[in-house]
């Protein structure tokens, strides 16, 4: 019979990275770490500088999906807090690599038109 260890942090962890970013503009945060690999990177920064919980499954009961929840509100905001540390580090890191590809965004009501002359 085979095991296979699964992350149960690591679930949450992107949870509630989606969460924070949620709270975040568009432009640049929410577009930066929809590219997946800033957002394997703000993943791992994230399990990196916490403890992980981990449970060993054979594999019957592999496809039992798992509810991992932090214990404490005080770990919650820690979490939190390591997410928002996570976004500024990388996109200050990378801010060259993410101005290059993802260009400013323009908003219409504020560029004048040039479409009447």
């Amino acid at each position: 019979m085979f095991k296979t260890v699964v992350n149960l942090t690591q679930q949450a962890v992107i949870t509630e990275i989606e969460n924070v970013l949620d709270t975040y503009p568009c432009h640049p945060y929410q577009k930066a770490f929809a590219i997946p690999d800033l957002r394997q990177e703000l993943i791992a920064y994230v399990l990196n500088r916490i403890p992980c919980v981990y449970s060993v499954v054979d594999n019957e009961r592999k496809a039992i999906s798992f509810n991992y929840q932090l214990p404490s509100s005080q770990q919650q905001l820690q979490l939190e807090n390591l997410i928002h540390q996570g976004i500024c580090s990388i996109l200050q890191e990378r801010s060259d690599w993410v101005n290059r590809h993802l260009p400013e965004s323009v908003q219409c009501s504020i560029e004048p038109s040039h479409w009447f002359g």
